[in-house]
């Protein structure tokens, strides 16, 4: 079977499981990009309540209200989310980005994927992950996220090396399915489904719905 044909294989067989994602949960573009920062190693949950925090305080939109807000009652606000003072300087320098752009997130988002994405990985504490799930959720344009999830069940399934690097498995998804960002939204989100719930470091395997297509040639704990 082709790469092609794996890859929609693959994501038919988790629609079909697990269902629509519906992601990225939030109420504005703004909202989405606090949020892809927050999210860094932590689970959403903890997120959401974070952003509660934000929200009944008032400063979580527009920009200017964070910028304004002293660096120890951000951290103190999003300390659900877990390092929170290294995490309030990164909302700071997404804060100014957007400062930057007048406050308008239309203005920001006018500029090409390869533009936006550089200026959002020359913002403090913003790498690829952040700044593609800024692009994907927040500016809806076609590029695929990559994690730990991804990394691990693309390992398994003799998809991509151990040493893949995060552009190479990038470019597994980018260059064999349509430059599509509901696609690779709903596909992303299903992979970390089945990352959180099956395809563990320990895996479930005899409850995985690609347990006839997964080879798993690199052994549990990958």
């Amino acid at each position: 079977m082709s790469v092609v044909d794996t890859l929609q294989e693959v994501y038919g067989r988790l629609l079909a499981r697990f269902g629509p994602q519906h992601w990225w949960p939030g109420d504005s573009g703004w909202e989405m990009m606090v949020g892809a920062v927050l999210t860094q190693a932590v689970r959403w949950s903890n997120v959401e309540r974070a952003i509660a925090n934000l929200k009944s305080s008032g400063v979580l939109s527009p920009p200017p209200a964070l910028r304004r807000l002293p660096p120890e009652e951000l951290a103190r606000l999003i300390r659900p989310a877990g390092y929170y003072n290294v995490k309030a300087r990164k909302l700071k320098a997404l804060a100014q980005l957007m400062g930057d752009a007048g406050d308008d997130l239309a203005r920001l988002f006018n500029e090409y994927t390869d533009g936006l994405r550089r200026r959002l990985l020359g913002v403090y504490g913003v790498g690829e992950e952040t700044a593609d799930s800024i692009l994907l959720y927040a500016a809806s344009r076609p590029v695929f996220v990559i994690d730990a999830y991804t990394s691990r069940i693309m390992g398994r399934m003799g998809l991509a090396p151990p040493t893949a690097s995060y552009s190479e498995l990038q470019r597994l998804f980018m260059d064999h399915l349509p430059p599509d960002a509901a696609l690779y939204n709903e596909y992303h989100a299903l992979l970390v489904h089945l990352g959180k719930n099956t395809c563990r470091k320990t895996p479930l395997c005899p409850t995985c719905p690609l347990n006839t297509t997964c080879p798993f040639p690199e052994g549990p704990g990958r």
